[in-house]
């Protein structure tokens, strides 16, 4: 085999070399950008673990909106209630009887 036997045969691998590598890459770009954006850990070349690090500023700021995230669920809790007895109230009988004497009542000065 020649050098001018070996060129058809580079012409046809080449293209194929390429995909599978641009395919490796581009499927490595895509996992490092889920891993990023969905919070998983990033691999280190020897498989280790690295984790994104997080500022003074940032663990400040992820206190803050946990504490801030805890009063407004405390706060929804005390609205479901409050919102339970007024269903209960609305939806008890006497609630509309009351109505009903209060609008015979307008009929009356009427």
């Amino acid at each position: 085999m020649g050098p001018t036997d070996i060129l058809p045969l580079i012409d046809t691998l080449a293209p194929i070399v390429i995909g599978v590598v641009a395919l490796g890459v581009g499927g490595w770009l895509i996992d490092t950008r889920m891993r990023i954006k969905n919070g998983y850990p990033l691999n280190g070349s020897w498989g280790q673990k690295l984790y994104p690090k997080v500022t003074t500023d940032e663990a400040e700021r992820i206190k803050l909106l946990s504490q801030e995230n805890a009063q407004l669920r405390a706060e929804l809790g005390s609205v479901k209630d409050r919102l339970a007895t007024v269903e209960r109230i609305v939806t008890d009988g006497g609630y509309a009887l009351t109505h009903q004497i209060e609008a015979l009542r307008e009929l009356q000065k009427n």
